[in-house]
């Protein structure tokens, strides 16, 4: 699954610089300023944000800061719960990228225009462990998994793709990668765990390659605690040969998938392995019960999300959708996901509220990129130009907008939004919960208004 990489986070090996200091906090009233440098805690050497949290995980740890090339000690107070309480905010690091050359890399299949920030290709254990990144572990040194044994930086997310090392370097394009086995052997022997993923490659790991994979990974269990099978996402813009994942290759893969997942069931009480919500998508299967997904482990994968989705339409009650509410709203989503959604807003419209769902083509990459998460706001202004009417309350899901930030992968925002079309605009969160929250706190806001 392709993700952005919006922080710079790196080691540092002068110690990690403070960036901010909060008013009021013990870091202000010790004297400690923005750029002071954290440079080691109990005497460990501290090198980025996972040593802070590692090394200052108990009250009463002494740390070291430099400041205007003189050091100072100081000591976390009793009552404080690790250094991230005590006021300060810290300078990311810088990322390890990849430098392996994919056959099915989402980045390099990105045209000019986008954030910057998109065009990172992360491979670094320390995202994976910290926000859920895959890695291939191509670049992973002797001390990097000494430092992931010792911290227990666990759980991992590593893209697999095929234990075939001959393919699975052909598909890395890299043909001096390791045995992606030897690795998460020695993660499981240190009792590790790792999240795994198949990027479906017709042609290349599919078929008897993906159920070898399957059953390779299913050796380190429970260390390996969950295996996700996702189609490989192409765009109009990729110069690399590659065919899509199409009906009969889904099919497939979830017949294959859905033998291991019998087996694993009766054996252990889970699945373990899943198939995404787009394989179902593609193959035209109906979405298994949210049961089905276990603890949803991969959800951020896009395995489970729709059925997610549809449990949590079905606990909507008709208490919940009783709003005193006089204004139009509009909303929208990827192609895929639209029969979804347009089904819980016509369960809307039957309560009383006038609210209309949108399903978005992707001009911008293609359409066969059919996520929401993936459209830009330039195809989200050309779809709803002829539909949008002034002073319509426009509802974004948050999944098209960079976390934090409201804005969408062409920086388009919200407020340009606004300026051309005359409406007000909201971000909220993609479930049934949230949409119809945002409608109640809106329609009361508008009402006092």
């Amino acid at each position: 699954m392709f993700t952005e990489v919006t922080g710079n986070y790196m080691r540092n090996r002068q110690g990690v610089i403070i960036e901010s200091v909060a008013q009021g906090s013990f870091s202000e009233e010790e004297g400690i300023k923005n750029g002071d440098r954290i440079v080691s805690i109990d005497g460990n050497a501290v090198q980025d944000i996972i040593d802070l949290m590692f090394y200052a995980d108990e009250p009463g740890a002494s740390f070291i800061v430099k400041s205007d090339k003189k050091r100072h000690k100081f000591e976390i107070p009793e009552d404080a719960s690790g250094i991230g309480s005590l006021g300060m905010t810290f300078k990311p690091f810088k990322v390890k990228t990849c430098r392996n050359n994919c056959i099915f890399c989402f980045v390099l299949q990105l045209p000019k225009g986008l954030r910057k920030t998109l065009y990172v290709k992360d491979e670094d254990y320390r995202m994976s462990f910290l926000y859920g990144n895959f890695i291939t572990g191509t670049n992973l040194t002797p001390e990097d998994k000494r430092r992931i044994i010792e911290q227990r930086l666990s759980p991992l997310y590593i893209s697999v793709h095929c234990t075939d090392t001959t393919i699975r370097n052909k598909m890395l394009g890299n043909p001096y990668a390791d045995d992606i086995l030897k690795h998460i052997s020695f993660f499981a022997e240190n009792r590790i765990k790792m999240h795994t993923q198949i990027v479906l490659c017709p042609g290349y790991n599919d078929r008897r390659y993906l159920a070898k994979t399957i059953s390779d990974l299913y050796r380190f269990y429970p260390y390996v605690a969950s295996i996700a099978v996702v189609p490989v996402g192409l765009t109009m813009h990729r110069k690399k040969k590659l065919r899509p994942v199409e009906k009969e290759d889904a099919e497939n893969a979830i017949g294959i998938i859905g033998k291991f997942q019998s087996r694993f069931t009766r054996k252990h009480g889970e699945n373990i392995v899943f198939a995404s919500d787009e394989m179902y998508l593609k193959a035209g299967i109906p979405f298994p019960p949210i049961k089905h997904y276990d603890e949803l482990p991969q959800i951020e994968n896009g395995v489970g999300m729709v059925p997610k989705f549809l449990h949590g339409a079905k606990k909507i009650r008709s208490k919940d959708l009783i709003i005193n509410n006089t204004k139009k709203f509009l909303t929208f989503t990827g192609v895929s996901f639209y029969p979804y959604l347009a089904k819980f807003v016509e369960t809307l419209r039957n309560a009383g509220i006038d609210i209309n769902a949108v399903g978005i083509e992707n001009s911008f990459f293609g359409n066969s990129v059919t996520v929401a998460g993936l459209l830009t706001g330039r195809d989200v202004i050309k779809a709803l130009s002829d539909i949008i009417k002034r002073d319509d309350i426009l509802l974004i899901p948050d999944v098209v907008m960079k976390a934090g930030e409201n804005i969408f992968l062409d920086d388009v925002v919200c407020q340009d939004i606004e300026d051309l079309f005359g409406v007000r605009t909201y971000v909220i969160e993609s479930t049934p919960d949230g949409l119809v929250k945002a409608i109640a706190a809106i329609s009361s806001e508008v009402e006092h208004n």
